[in-house]
């Protein structure tokens, strides 16, 4: 569909082994796959190791809606060690490399990072660009944090998705001072007819007044632009950086 649209390039978010599954190494199919969107312009992301969360059941409520309800146990790095991540981490970085992938961004599943997670990242020998939250991205290695629009859906049900229709108008308010608008689609989206219309809707209207860039894209230009400031004499200093200066970046979805 997207492809239809002429909607890239697209940042796509590439899990190695999928809920303990085939690695993707193996995947002869796969490989082709990405390698095609990669020469079409495509970005391609480390987005966890298995996509599942086998860490113990939460002890709170609030952390038992976040990583059990609401993202179905699917926040795999969200109470995960320093070490635990740092392993995964690893492997990730081993998988992309062996494949000759260039690797930029890391987002983790669900959006979750525990502590632990963010210092494995952090500590990583891989030079990583940026991580990606629900409502963001950081800047790496500074964990400069940039304010984005997110639209996303949750298709399982019928009351979930008219939660999501709804979460969808109200992102699409606060996207109008946003420089950046992500447009975050998963797998599962395709399988309910009215979520894909409602996507080919949104992406139509999107791309009438913004130009679609990966994040990877995104993130230079923002770095471009303070490195334009410091030789202009201003301050370049990412974390002082005012909204002016970001709306200054090319409008991306």
């Amino acid at each position: 569909m997207l492809d239809d649209m002429s909607a890239g390039p697209l940042t796509l978010l590439v899990v190695p082994r999928f809920h303990f599954g085939s690695d993707v190494i193996g995947s002869h199919a796969f490989r082709r796959a990405m390698e095609a969107r990669l020469a079409r312009g495509d970005e391609l992301v480390l987005h966890g190791m298995y996509h599942v969360d086998c860490e113990p059941s939460p002890r709170t409520a609030r952390a038992y809606i976040q990583r059990r309800w609401l993202t179905r146990a699917e926040g795999e790095f969200a109470a995960l060690t320093r070490r635990a991540a740092a392993w995964r981490i690893a492997r990730g970085i081993d998988a992309f490399t062996s494949l000759g992938w260039p690797l930029h961004g890391f987002v983790p599943p669900a959006w979750l990072a525990s502590e632990g997670s963010r210092a494995a990242l952090a500590q990583s020998p891989h030079p990583f660009n940026y991580m990606t939250v629900k409502g963001g991205i950081y800047l790496l290695p500074e964990w400069t944090y940039r304010a984005t629009a997110n639209l996303c859906y949750s298709p399982d049900s019928v009351l979930r998705r008219a939660y999501s229709a709804v979460a969808i108008r109200h992102e699409l308010r606060r996207a109008r001072s946003m420089p950046l608008l992500r447009l975050s689609m998963h797998p599962q989206d395709a399988r309910e007819p009215n979520v894909v219309r409602h996507w080919r809707r949104l992406v139509e209207e999107t791309l009438a007044d913004r130009r679609a860039v990966t994040k990877y894209e995104w993130v230079a230009a923002v770095r471009h632009l303070f490195s334009e400031a410091q030789a202009q004499g201003g301050d370049s200093r990412l974390r002082g950086a005012g909204p002016d200066a970001a709306a200054r970046v090319p409008a991306a979805c």
